[in-house]
């Protein structure tokens, strides 16, 4: 039985942390949401009423933050958590952030002596419930080790990535795929469908031949092509619009970094912004099919 401090309860947070209490750990617990506190102190969580709090007696740390900047925040500075923190701690870094930030709190972390892992995860809040998240991990081999266990509890694909800050540009990598693919699959289903086909036959088509993809297989954006996905259900749940295009965005970054050509990631980047000015940015990611429907 670990104590365990759990800071961020937002739509992929809160089940991340209910599974590591369905568990038998010991959580203290903290969020701005005060009724995501709640819900999992009624379950058996400790609230905690700052980040501060939370850490109190943890052996490990566990962040799951909207941006690089409300990471920073909460790790870096006089008032971080890094200077409270005990030497030897282990830190979980799971948001989605930019790669250059992340080692700057690897470095911070380092000077104190804290054990840090940058490791965003990929799977959705459907994997963060069930426990299926995929875990892209940079840091040290040896505290991925240790931290397997904790991990294995909310995931089931545990990689590691390379040293600081790989985890992170996995994680931007992938999604960048994953948008181009959206983003494919949608103008094809559109293209296909204004031409008179069946859009249930269109996927199927496409899926069992060399246009196959994760899309097609498991989130088609069609509205009633696939029961189970976001499209199907008024493009709710899964993961924003508005976060996609967060990725994308740290994805053009990391590219100008390190001066790589991403045309196809600033193109899939304009027209997730284009979602976002029409206020669609809460609703899947998928609704990107929409821009192509007339």
């Amino acid at each position: 039985m670990t104590t365990i401090a759990f800071i961020g309860l937002g739509n992929m947070g809160l089940p991340m942390a209910r599974n590591l209490l369905r568990a038998g750990h010991l959580l203290r617990v903290f969020d701005l949401v005060a009724d995501s506190v709640a819900e999992l102190a009624r379950e058996g969580a400790t609230a905690a009423q700052s980040a501060h709090d939370a850490v109190i007696g943890a052996e490990i740390v566990i962040s799951m933050l909207p941006a690089s900047r409300h990471v920073e925040g909460l790790y870096l500075g006089e008032s971080g958590l890094l200077a409270s923190l005990q030497a030897g701690t282990l830190v979980l870094e799971c948001s989605t952030i930019a790669p250059e930030s992340a080692r700057s709190v690897h470095r911070a972390a380092k000077e104190r002596g804290i054990h840090m892992l940058d490791a965003p995860v990929s799977g959705g809040t459907a994997g963060a419930a069930a426990g299926t998240l995929t875990f892209m991990i940079g840091g040290d081999p040896a505290y991925v080790a240790h931290a397997r266990p904790i991990f294995e509890l909310m995931g089931k694909n545990i990689f590691h990535a390379g040293p600081d800050g790989a985890g992170q540009v996995a994680k931007v990598c992938n999604n960048q795929v994953l948008a181009v693919q959206m983003i494919a699959t949608a103008e094809a289903m559109a293209m296909g469908v204004a031409n008179g086909l069946d859009p249930a036959t269109l996927a199927e088509i496409m899926r069992q031949s060399s246009g196959g993809n994760w899309t097609l297989e498991k989130y088609n954006p069609w509205p009633g092509v696939m029961e189970t996905a976001p499209a199907s259900k008024g493009y709710s749940g899964g993961f924003m619009a508005e976060l996609m295009a967060k990725d994308l965005g740290l994805a053009q970054e990391t590219a100008q970094h390190f001066g790589n050509s991403a045309p196809m990631g600033a193109l899939a980047l304009q027209l997730y912004r284009m979602l976002l000015k029409q206020g669609k940015g809460k609703q899947d990611f998928s609704i990107i099919q929409q821009l192509f429907i007339e």
